[in-house]
C-alpha cells in the first residue's frame, strides 16, 4: 500500500498526463498494458514498478525485445536504455487508474460486486453471477476459479489478477455481454492496489479468521486491509455478515455513509438483529434447507449446498441481489437453482446401498474453514450412522500459526484424522505434519501417510459405507506443488480413483 495516498485530483491529472504521453508514441489501437514481461507483444505498453527487485531491468529489457513500444517505470528506478521510458512518481498506485482510462473505464457502465474475507469468497462469487445472470442480469467472474462468463472461464492463476489485468478483463467482459462483474478482492490485492480504479458499486464482507498472516504479520494489519474495500468512493451498498465480529464493527464504519444489508445465522449465542437472518437451519436429504426472516419477507428454502456457513453464503447472494434492486420473492426464487461451487463441498459416491462412503472434497484451509466444514459433515455422518473421517495437510511457504490449530480442531470433531502434505513447496512435508500432530491430544490416534495420493485411498478404502471422507485443503487445485515445481495432482479425480477401486475389489470379493 502506498505511504502516500494521491488525492482524486492528484491522480486524475497524472493518469491524464500518462495517457497523453503514450499517445504519442503512436501505439497499436489494440495495445495492451502488462506488468508481466512475458506477456508483452509488439506495440503493448510495460509497466515496472518495483524499486527493490535488482531484476527490474532485466524485465525492462525482456519487455523490449518482445515488441513494447512504450514502458512505464517508477520514478527512481534504474533504466538500462534510452528508448521511450515515462518515469511516474506513485506508480504502482496510479497504475490501476491508468489501466482503467485506457480500457474505457469499463467498470463505470457495469455494476460491479467485490467480495472480501478469509473463506467463503470463491463460493460466494459464482453463486451471485448465477444468482444475477438468472434475475435478468448477465454477470461475469474475476476469481480463484478464473475470469469470464460463467460456463467460459479462463484460469489465470490469480484470486485477484494485477491491475492492469483487472481492467483490460473487466473491458473484455463488458464486450462479451456482462452487465454485471463479480469479483473476488483478496486482502493482498487490496493492500497491494491491484483494484484501484474498479468502480465498485457493492462490497461483500464473509468474515475474518486467521489465514495470511505469513503475509500481514497479524490480525489488525489483515482486517485492516479488508476494510478498504468498504472505503471505496463509487460505494453504494455493503453486504456483512453481521456474525462476525469484524463485521459487526465494519457496519459501524459503513453505517452512515453506504447502504447497509447485513446478515446472519440466528443462534442462541449471536445476534441476530440483521438484515437477513436465517434460522431452522437442519441437513435434508437433498442437502439443506432454512428459513429467512428478513426486512423483505420470510422464505423457505432449500438448497443442495451442504452446512450452515453455505447458508451464510447464501445470505450475502441474497443480499447482493435486493441492492442490486432484484425482487424478494425473485432473489429467494434463485438461491434454489445454485449447484456447489468446483471444489467446495463437492460430493462423490455416497450411495449406501452401493457400499460406497460419501466422500467430500473441500476447499477448507484454514482453522475456521475446517471447523465449520467438519462440524457441517458430523450432522451428515450422524444422520447416515456412520463415522467421520478426515485427510489434511497444511500448505508449507504460509502461516504456520495454524498448523497446530487446524490439528487440534481435526483431532476434535472427526472420527479419525489422517494427516498428509498439501503443497509443501520449499518445505519437508514431515516437518509440516510434525507441526499438526503434534498439538493434538493423542497424537498417535492420528495416521500420518505423506503422499496425499495414499492417504485418499487409504481413507476411501477403510471407510464403511455408511461413513463420510473429508478430503480437505486443495479442493478445485490440479497440481500439487513440491520444491518449487508444480505436479498433476488432483483431490477431485483421486477420490474418484479410489471409490472405483474400491468398488472393483468389492465385486471381485462377491464373485
Amino acid at each position: 500500500m502506498s505511504r502516500f495516498p494521491l488525492t482524486p485530483e492528484q491522480i486524475e491529472n497524472a493518469t491524464a498526463e500518462v495517457l497523453a504521453w503514450l499517445r504519442t508514441r503512436l501505439l497499436a489501437p489494440h495495445a495492451q498494458l502488462h506488468v508481466d514481461s512475458r506477456a508483452v507483444c509488439n506495440g503493448d505498453v510495460f509497466i515496472s514498478y518495483t524499486l527493490d527487485d535488482t531484476n527490474s531491468h532485466l524485465y525492462i529489457v525482456d519487455a523490449l525485445q518482445r515488441g513494447a513500444a512504450a514502458v512505464l517505470v517508477q520514478a527512481g528506478q534504474q533504466t538500462p536504455i534510452n528508448l521511450p521510458v515515462l518515469e511516474i512518481p506513485e506508480l504502482k498506485q496510479l497504475a490501476g487508474y491508468i489501466a482503467s482510462a485506457w480500457y474505457g473505464k469499463p467498470s463505470c457502465g457495469m455494476l460491479v460486486v467485490g467480495i472480501t474475507g478469509t473463506n467463503g469468497k470463491t463460493t460466494t462469487n459464482h453463486w451471485i453471477a448465477g444468482a444475477l445472470s438468472s434475475s435478468g442480469i448477465p454477470c461475469a467472474i474475476i476469481g480463484t476459479l478464473g475470469t469470464g462468463l460463467l460456463g467460459h472461464l479462463s484460469y489465470t492463476g490469480f484470486t485477484t489478477p494485477d491491475a492492469p489485468q483487472v481492467h483490460h478483463s473487466l473491458s473484455v467482459l463488458r464486450s462479451l455481454g456482462a452487465h454485471a462483474v463479480s469479483m473476488e478482492v483478496s486482502s493482498h490485492a487490496l493492500h497491494q492496489e491491484r483494484v484501484n480504479g474498479v468502480n465498485f458499486d457493492i462490497a461483500v464482507f464473509t468474515n475474518l479468521t486467521q489465514d495470511h498472516l505469513d503475509y500481514h504479520k497479524d490480525l489488525a494489519s489483515y482486517e485492516s486491509a479488508k476494510v478498504r474495500l468498504f472505503d471505496w468512493p463509487s460505494l453504494r451498498a455493503a453486504v456483512i455478515n453481521r456474525d462476525d465480529e469484524v463485521g459487526r464493527r465494519l457496519i459501524k464504519h459503513v453505517a452512515t455513509r453506504v447502504r447497509v444489508i447485513s446478515y446472519g445465522i440466528s443462534l442462541p449465542s449471536r445476534d441476530s438483529d440483521a438484515s437477513l437472518y436465517a434460522i431452522e437451519i437442519r441437513a435434508i436429504n437433498t442437502g439443506t434447507a432454512f428459513t429467512v426472516l428478513s426486512d423483505w419477507g420470510r422464505a423457505e428454502v432449500e438448497v443442495s449446498a451442504l452446512g450452515a456457513f453455505n447458508v451464510a453464503n447464501l445470505l450475502s447472494v441474497l443480499g447482493v441481489l435486493l441492492a442490486a434492486d432484484v425482487p424478494f420473492d425473485t432473489a429467494v426464487s434463485q438461491l434454489a437453482q445454485l449447484e456447489p461451487v468446483n471444489g467446495r463441498m463437492q460430493k462423490f459416491g455416497g450411495r449406501i446401498n452401493m457400499g460406497e462412503p460419501l466422500v467430500i472434497v473441500d476447499y477448507a484451509h484454514t482453522p475456521d474453514a475446517l471447523e465449520k466444514t467438519l462440524e457441517a459433515l458430523r450432522q451428515i455422518s450422524t444422520q447416515r450412522g456412520g463415522k467421520l473421517i478426515c485427510v489434511f495437510g497444511c500448505g508449507g511457504d504460509r502461516d504456520a500459526v495454524k498448523r497446530p490449530i487446524m490439528g487440534a480442531i481435526a483431532e476434535r470433531l472427526a472420527d479419525s484424522v489422517i494427516v498428509t502434505s498439501d503443497n509443501p513447496r520449499s518445505e519437508q512435508p514431515l516437518s509440516i505434519i510434525k507441526q499438526i500432530v503434534d498439538a493434538m491430544r493423542e497424537p498417535k490416534r492420528a495416521r500420518i501417510i505423506e503422499y496425499r495420493a495414499s492417504a485418499i485411498l487409504d481413507a476411501v478404502r477403510a471407510a464403511a459405507a455408511d461413513d463420510v471422507v473429508l478430503i480437505a485443503g486443495k479442493g478445485h487445485e490440479t497440481t500439487q506443488e513440491v520444491m518449487g515445481r508444480k505436479f498433476p495432482f488432483s483431490d477431485q479425480n483421486h477420490a474418484r480413483l479410489a471409490l472405483e477401486l474400491c468398488a472393483i475389489q468389492a465385486q471381485t470379493k462377491s464373485e
